[in-house]
């Protein structure tokens, strides 16, 4: 077991999962679904963000914040990332990769799935 100066392991490195393809969701499911997210502070973005981070396998999580999150809010994590193909989709209401139709829902593993956090940040 190897270890750093300060006597802590490393933290493990995520299992490389290929990441599944963000989508629009059907209107019709959005309408089921939908709970009109609205961020209103910083921590609210954080949260969403390091939910983000976890939902993508991250074992590491780096938080940069300037001026409480007013001026800059930054996560760096060592997750699986997004496909380059899903960018354009990326901050599109209702765009996920987690669920394509409302039964879905009922298999959920995650703590996002609407699709809406970045969209609302």
């Amino acid at each position: 077991m190897s270890s750093t100066a300060s006597g802590l392991s490393p933290p493990p490195t995520p299992p490389r999962i290929t990441p599944r393809p963000i989508r629009a969701l059907d209107p019709s499911v959005v309408n089921r679904i939908a709970a009109g997210e609205v961020i209103q502070r910083p921590v609210s973005a954080l949260k969403e963000l390091l939910e983000n981070s976890l939902d993508a396998g991250a074992t590491a999580i780096t938080i940069t914040v300037k001026e409480g999150g007013n001026k800059m809010l930054q996560i760096t994590d060592n997750g699986f990332g997004i496909r380059t193909a899903d960018l354009p989709l990326l901050c599109v209401r209702h765009a996920t990769s987690k669920i394509q139709k409302f039964e879905d829902l009922s298999t959920i593993r995650t703590m996002g799935f609407r699709g809406e956090a970045l969209a609302s940040i």
